[in-house]
């Protein structure tokens, strides 16, 4: 059986993490000073605060380092008996390794219920001397103030272009797997920062033949290319709606894809588009109220429609 190249190219040390150096040198400190605080890790999904939790435990505690951290997910246990239960239990435990303290990693924090988070200040404050959290979330806007002013908190940012295709070259060298440059574009096209998701990608089209392009990427993934975005919103900027409305019905049939997934592509577009300034934020303007409407539960296929018909109005009134 294949392995999940994700798990299997993830990052063992600090040093080995991509795209993050300020928050390496950090964590890297704390490893050789062997003490750290609470610490929040904030960020978008992809960009390494799991893959830094666990290297930071393998370089404290060495080969026993899973008897020392615990790993949660909060989107599964996300209510106040967690944290009474399994949370304080294994925080008032003393360490089996002989470390100091032990790390309880408590991914996607935010999404904690507020009586949760209340009762995790508490033990968090309670249990420091044999216990250090690492709560890991998306957005640290969602996690209280009492908790977020007793930890360190890391912001990670999304990775770059030329972060994500330095892993990626790493692991086609590695797999024998040639990649396109036009491959590797597409690739950190679709996957906007997330290194998790373009791994994904790249072993998804792997699994269609040891050379991967532009082709296989968008064949693999199901994805709409930017090319036929960018050719339906001219049709639309043309003036000629039905015929706009036809490639529209013709993206959704052939890819299967939502609404939403349609509309972030359009607003990707936006921005190449041979329009005026102006016209462009009369137009991103409309393509963030139908996501938003999309988002609170209108029908996918009229707001679509709708979408296209401002294009097409805004297509005619430049005329």
């Amino acid at each position: 059986m294949q392995d999940v190249w994700v798990e299997k190219y993830r990052p063992r040390r600090l040093a080995e993490v991509i795209g993050q150096l300020p928050i390496v040198e950090r964590l890297s400190a704390y490893a050789r000073t062997r003490s750290m605080p609470h610490m929040l890790f904030a960020g978008p999904a992809g960009c390494g605060k799991t893959t830094c939790a666990i290297a930071l435990a393998r370089e404290l505690y060495g080969d026993r380092w899973r008897d020392s951290l615990i790993e949660l997910n909060a989107s599964d246990e996300r209510g106040i008996d967690i944290v009474r239960g399994k949370i304080k239990d294994f925080a008032r435990a003393a360490s089996i390794s002989g470390t100091d303290f032990k790390i309880i990693f408590l991914d996607e924090a935010d999404s904690l219920t507020s009586d949760a988070q209340a009762a995790l200040r508490r033990t968090m404050e309670r249990y420091t001397q044999t216990c250090r959290f690492i709560l890991s979330c998306n957005y640290s806007s969602k996690i209280i103030e009492p908790i977020q002013s007793r930890c360190a908190v890391f912001r990670f940012r999304p990775l770059g272009e030329a972060d994500v295709k330095t892993y990626l070259k790493r692991i086609a060298h590695s797999e024998k797997v040639d990649v396109t440059e036009e491959g590797m574009d597409a690739i950190c096209e679709l996957a906007a920062g997330d290194l998790r998701k373009a791994t994904n990608i790249l072993q998804v089209a792997a699994s269609l033949g040891r050379r991967v392009n532009e082709e296989s990427v968008f064949e693999s993934t199901e994805s709409i290319r930017p090319s036929e975005i960018q050719e339906l919103l001219k049709t639309a900027l043309g003036g000629n709606f039905t015929a706009a409305r036809s490639k529209l019905d013709d993206i959704i049939v052939r890819h299967g894809l939502s609404g939403e997934d349609i509309v972030q592509g359009i607003h990707r577009a936006v921005f190449d588009l041979p329009v005026s300034e102006d016209a462009k934020i009369r137009l991103i303007d409309r393509v963030g109220e139908a996501e938003f409407r999309m988002v609170s539960g209108s029908n996918d296929r009229i707001q679509l429609e709708a979408l296209i018909a401002h294009f097409a109005h805004e297509g005619r009134k430049a005329k």
